[in-house]
């Protein structure tokens, strides 16, 4: 890909703005990594001066509409975009297409009543993953589960007593993965028995995982099987269940099944030390070079993926990067 870039007329340096929703988030942090390592990778290979600079919105929109302006006031190459909120992608596109930026969007879509006019309208491109698949994923493996043990029944009831641990009410990979695990679980033969009306809402957050944990098991400690939205969420509500002695990974304690998303290190760590049971990976490398590479060809060839090997999802906008099944076996 380089070497057919090389063969463009390039520029001697690309600056491009990259708009993060927070950095303490796991998942977004191998994100960022894997852009700074292929922006460094392109500006050797290229041989131009690839310039990225990111602003830590901390989960804050209107701190990332102020960092938006400061941008649009400087000026740039390109803008790469991980909403802080992802029901206001307007307030952005708006100034960056008056300020005649080109931009992406990765990682947090748009919400649905409003993807239309912030990518599609806009010209614009997602990169992000199928939000379905890992609720799939999740259910699939509980599925798996059920069917080789049925000891994960710890009460004996028949049913698997469960609840699920949400990241933000409005997203939708949130809402895709809290539907498809349960939906894809009892399409599958799993006897699934709520504890709860809805889901727990954490907004992917260990921290906020563990406090709710905390209260929902001293109310209802004959949960079975906890779905997380994502590893974060997944680790908090391990440590929950540590104060009461159960998933501590010593032999002879009692522990639930606990199936998060994104196959953080120290999701493989609770995971490998039987903590943790399985989760979801969503390739942050991966994700962080589609972002990278495609901005790239945008601002060489005026197309997003022309000479690329990316295809267009269905839905006519977007670039999906699959997941994959991680267990312990994949773990080890």
């Amino acid at each position: 890909c380089a070497s057919a870039l090389a063969e463009e007329e390039l520029p001697e340096s690309l600056d491009i703005r990259v708009l993060v929703w927070k950095y303490d988030d796991t998942y977004g942090s191998t994100v960022r990594a894997a852009m700074e390592k292929w922006a460094a990778y392109y500006s050797e290979e290229m041989g131009i001066d690839i310039q990225l600079t990111m602003y830590d919105a901390a989960d804050d929109i209107g701190k990332q509409i102020e960092q938006a302006t400061m941008i649009c006031s400087q000026g740039c190459d390109f803008v790469i975009i991980n909403l802080a909120e992802v029901s206001n992608g307007a307030a952005l596109t708006t100034m960056f297409q008056e300020a005649g930026i080109p931009f992406l969007f990765y990682n947090k879509e748009p919400s649905e009543e409003t993807v239309q006019s912030v990518i599609v309208d806009s010209g614009s491109i997602f990169i992000g993953t199928t939000p379905r698949e890992a609720g799939d994923m999740q259910g699939e493996i509980l599925a798996d589960m059920w069917a080789e043990d049925t000891s994960i029944d710890r009460n004996g009831d028949g049913m698997l007593q469960f609840v699920e641990f949400m990241g933000e009410p409005n997203n939708p990979e949130a809402i895709a993965r809290t539907q498809y695990s349960e939906e894809t679980a009892i399409a599958l033969g799993v006897p699934l028995d709520p504890v709860l009306d809805d889901p727990i809402v954490a907004n992917w957050d260990s921290t906020q995982a563990n406090d709710r944990m905390t209260a929902t098991w001293a109310a209802n400690n004959d949960i079975e099987v906890v779905f997380c939205n994502n590893d974060d969420m997944a680790i908090g509500v391990i440590a929950a269940l540590n104060t009461f002695g159960y998933n501590t990974g010593n032999e002879g304690d009692p522990s639930i099944v606990v199936i998060g998303v994104d196959a953080t290190d120290a999701a493989f760590e609770a995971i490998r030390t039987g903590r943790m049971t399985a989760t979801v990976k969503q390739d942050g490398d991966a994700m962080g070079y589609a972002n990278v590479r495609i901005a790239i060809n945008y601002l060489q060839t005026g197309s997003w993926l022309d000479g690329l090997d990316y295809t267009l999802a269905a839905d006519g906008y977007s670039v999906r990067i699959p997941y994959a099944k991680i267990t312990a076996e994949e773990a080890a």
